[in-house]
């Protein structure tokens, strides 16, 4: 019995994988009117959920669309790459949700999620990564601008109303060192997760590593490199980061 189920999923992931693929070739490169209408009707039927008013423009293509979700008036833009694949894996825009040209969302390990809320807005070329058991969540009417990079394998949590400026990158996980007697990638990572608090606000280049939480209302300064907690509604600058002022005007 066992082995007739799991043959039976095969069958049906291999099935599943080839609409996909028939999707992309027949209808992904086809111009803006009719193609967003034929795309629409075609992935209507493949993805667990689909909204209302839903654009998805040329070339962009979806793997695991039976664990892709899309809320009302969401927006895919050209060449973007949706990968829910694996087992267990989960991908959801909310309602208003707006990616930008060549944005790539993938779930890379099993039970990997990335959840983004009500008008979450990311810019051209962003890369956001879940990795086995992780999740990546940004909350609602939060920016990411072109070219940011996000990934686990640890969480990351972005509060309400952040603004990411281009080329920032949040990274939930970190390599141990501290065995000369083996190299660094044998020795494992760290995977704690990040948290953003609400309303902060990251500069251009910013780099955010594993274990941190930015506290609500906080900002910090472009090219910045974070190390350690940011108390709520400071200012942050420097390679590692440090808390030069408060937002009220008070200076450390």
């Amino acid at each position: 019995m066992t082995s007739i189920t799991l043959t039976n999923v095969i069958s049906l992931t291999r099935w599943l994988r080839l609409k996909e693929i028939l999707v992309i070739g027949l209808v992904g490169g086809i111009p803006p009117i009719p193609g967003r209408f034929l795309r629409n009707v075609l992935y209507r039927s493949l993805l667990v959920r689909m909204g209302k008013s839903v654009r998805i423009e040329r070339f962009s293509e979806f793997l695991g669309s039976h664990q892709i979700e899309l809320g009302d008036r969401v927006h895919i833009g050209q060449s973007c790459f949706l990968d829910a694949s694996r087992d267990g894996n989960k991908i959801s825009l909310g309602d208003h949700v707006w990616l930008h040209d060549n944005v790539r969302l993938t779930g890379d390990g099993i039970n990997a999620r990335i959840l983004l809320r009500e008008k979450v807005m990311l810019e051209r070329g962003s890369d956001i990564k879940a990795h086995d058991n992780g999740l990546v969540e940004i909350g609602r009417r939060t920016y990411v601008g072109p070219y940011c990079c996000f990934a686990g394998p640890g969480p990351i949590k972005i509060g309400e109303d952040c603004m990411i400026a281009s080329h920032a990158g949040i990274y939930a996980n970190n390599h141990n060192f501290a065995d000369l007697t083996l190299p660094m990638k044998s020795q494992g990572v760290t995977c704690y997760g990040i948290t953003i608090e609400d309303d902060c606000w990251l500069g251009t280049g910013v780099k955010i590593l594993d274990g941190v939480r930015i506290g609500r209302g906080s900002i910090i300064g472009a090219g910045a490199v974070v190390t350690k907690d940011i108390p709520p509604y400071s200012i942050a600058v420097g390679v590692p980061a440090r808390v030069m002022a408060q937002r009220d005007g008070n200076k450390n």
